[in-house]
């Protein structure tokens, strides 16, 4: 048994090491259609650039290429697309699935072998493994969203500066994609680049608003466009939006501070059973082991208690969820 484990295990690293030097090798060789290509996909030219990034990279790897073949246009690998670029993370939707196959094998060989001792459990961990890429994809794009939306005001004295001194609309935005931080930079430079190809500004600006799906850019992105359209002083109409957004995080702090103690009471009421079970498993594997045995009483206690943990901390995570 101690042998099938330990080649499973030698087996799983192997795969992921092949699929490490298989990103590296692809990565080293991407330029800047590449990267277009991989991030916008709505009209002919970047379809165009995206099968030239697809070329190249499919050479590194042939298993990733016939799963991207494969599933390119089914409905959830457009879905794992958009989350992945939300998330910045330089991966295709091939990609994505197969973290999750590498993931559900690890966390069912260790929650077997390692820690509880059981397949049964082991298929829980397997499970929860299934999860995990999709927990960091939705940590990934959060973070990103929420440090694009905190550096927008910054953002925007910038592109008003830079109009007051003279710039273009896209001089501007090129000036906040070279000296701007991230990842208010790489969107920018996005946005730069694909009205450089030809595309549309709107169009560009609509892209930008799909990867960073923000009320506030919203609402700036309408307002460039309308200043397009009727004219008027696009550098004052900013300003103007700049000191509504500031206002609006400020508010945002201040309720996240007054909300903090029901935030930490939701975790706290979730993760307490859920401690107290590990707990009481590891001092007494007996005693809990007959519940978890028990499939005609335990199985359905052990549910139950799950959902109500779970609907308690849903609950009280949407009363402490205050939108402004």
């Amino acid at each position: 048994m101690e042998l099938i484990i330990i080649g499973i295990a030698a087996l799983v690293a192997i795969v992921v090491l092949i699929f490490g030097i298989s990103r590296l090798q692809a990565s080293r060789e991407a330029d800047i259609e590449q990267v277009l290509g991989r991030y916008t996909d709505y009209d002919s030219m970047i379809e165009a650039l995206e099968e030239e990034e697809l070329e190249g990279r499919q050479e590194a790897n042939q298993v990733i290429k016939s799963l991207n073949t494969a599933i390119q246009d089914r409905e959830f690998a457009q879905r794992w697309k958009e989350q992945l670029a939300r998330a910045d993370l330089k991966i295709t939707p091939a990609e994505y699935g197969f973290l999750h196959i590498v993931s559900v094998v690890v966390f069912f060989l260790v929650g077997t072998y390692l820690i509880f001792g059981t397949p049964i459990l082991g298929i829980a961990a397997g499970m929860a493994g299934f999860f995990a890429p999709r927990i960091y994809v939705g940590y990934r794009k959060g973070k990103r969203l929420r440090t694009f939306e905190n550096q927008l005001p910054d953002t925007l004295g910038m592109w008003v500066n830079g109009l007051r001194s003279g710039y273009s609309v896209l001089q501007a935005m090129e000036a906040i994609a070279t000296e701007g931080p991230e990842p208010t930079a790489t969107e920018f430079r996005r946005v730069v680049q694909e009205i450089q190809l030809g595309i549309p500004r709107e169009e560009a600006f609509e892209h930008m608003l799909h990867r960073i799906p923000s009320e506030d850019l919203d609402l700036i992105i309408t307002a460039v466009n309308i200043q397009q359209e009727v004219g008027g002083n696009l550098a004052e109409i900013l300003d103007i939006i700049s000191h509504t957004i500031r206002e609006r995080i400020k508010l945002k702090g201040e309720i996240r501070v007054l909300t903090a103690q029901g935030r930490v009471t939701g975790y706290i009421i979730g993760g307490l059973p859920i401690a107290l079970a590990i707990l009481l498993y590891i001092i007494s594997g007996d005693y809990m082991g007959r519940m978890i045995e028990n499939r005609t009483c335990g199985w359905p206690m052990l549910g139950c208690g799950a959902s109500l943990i779970g609907l308690g901390t849903a609950a009280i995570q949407k009363i402490v969820d205050i939108e402004i």
